[in-house]
């Protein structure tokens, strides 16, 4: 490391830019510096090269690939986009790679510069179908095997169509369709704000009255009049337990086994 890290990594934004229009050439569409971040657009063709010399660049040198993530935007003609997130540990600089992709034309894999793309780029496959070229094992990673589609895609169905589960007879994943029952589901759209007619959990050990057995529902308007009703009756008094006499305390009386005590004692 020639120089500890800058205490602002912010600040090499606008130098990186610069750094990077000179090394990546053709390859770079487009640089922008918002929100304090710089995000570099380069062709699918020169991905490969451009990763290259953003590694091993003096000035750039972005020596690890955190993440990859992908975008869906279906109103685009390439709807696809890839995101490489790479880190400077010598810079202390984060920057962001995007690439355009479609369904059909892959993009060129990363996995013989960073081997950790290998998981990254399968991830991206899964969740929005775009194609890796070069990645030797580009299978699902996240979703179950047989699934159909790519849940992350914008057009993908929110409930599906089918559902998974494990069967203890078949003793594998089965598909099926779809059953959201409804029994145990309750739906209330008011407000909290607007006083629900309903007695919420726990209120129940709180209502007047109450029989002894299962309780019978009330509403928010039954136990108010109950609790008014209540509050008009007069309440007994409390007995002093000072005028407690010795019959009713059963003071002085002696035990039931005093006698056959006092003969084990003899």
């Amino acid at each position: 490391m020639r120089a500890p890290a800058p205490a602002f990594a912010a600040d090499l934004n606008g130098a990186t830019i610069d750094a990077a229009r000179a090394a990546l050439g053709s390859a770079l569409l487009d640089a922008r510096d918002a929100v304090g971040e710089v995000s570099l657009f380069v062709t699918r063709e020169g991905l490969v090269d451009a990763m290259i010399a953003l590694r091993d660049t003096t000035g750039l040198e972005y020596q690890q690939l955190m993440e990859i993530a992908g975008v869906d935007f279906p109103d685009r003609e390439e709807r696809f986009e890839v995101v490489y997130c790479l880190l400077s540990l010598t810079r202390n600089h984060r920057i962001q790679i995007h690439v355009s992709a479609t369904e059909d034309a892959p993009v060129p894999s990363v996995t013989d510069i960073w081997p950790v793309a290998g998981w990254l780029e399968r991830e991206v496959y899964d969740m929005y179908g775009v194609l890796f070229a070069g990645n030797r094992d580009l299978r699902r990673i996240l979703t179950d095997y047989g699934f159909r589609g790519h849940p992350q895609r914008k057009d993908f169905p929110l409930s599906g169509f089918v559902e998974l589960r494990y069967s203890e007879e078949a003793k594998r994943v089965v598909y099926e369709p779809v059953q959201l029952a409804q029994d145990f589901r309750t739906f209330d759209f008011m407000s909290p704000w607007e006083g629900a007619e309903y007695v919420l959990p726990g209120d129940e050990k709180g209502r007047l009255p109450e029989a002894k057995g299962a309780p019978t529902a009330l509403n928010a308007d039954q136990i108010a009049k109950a609790d008014a009703a209540e509050s008009g009756k007069a309440q007994p008094a409390a007995t002093p337990k000072s005028t407690q006499s010795p019959a009713e305390t059963g003071a002085g009386k002696p035990h039931p086994n005093a006698a056959e005590d006092k003969g084990a004692e003899k």
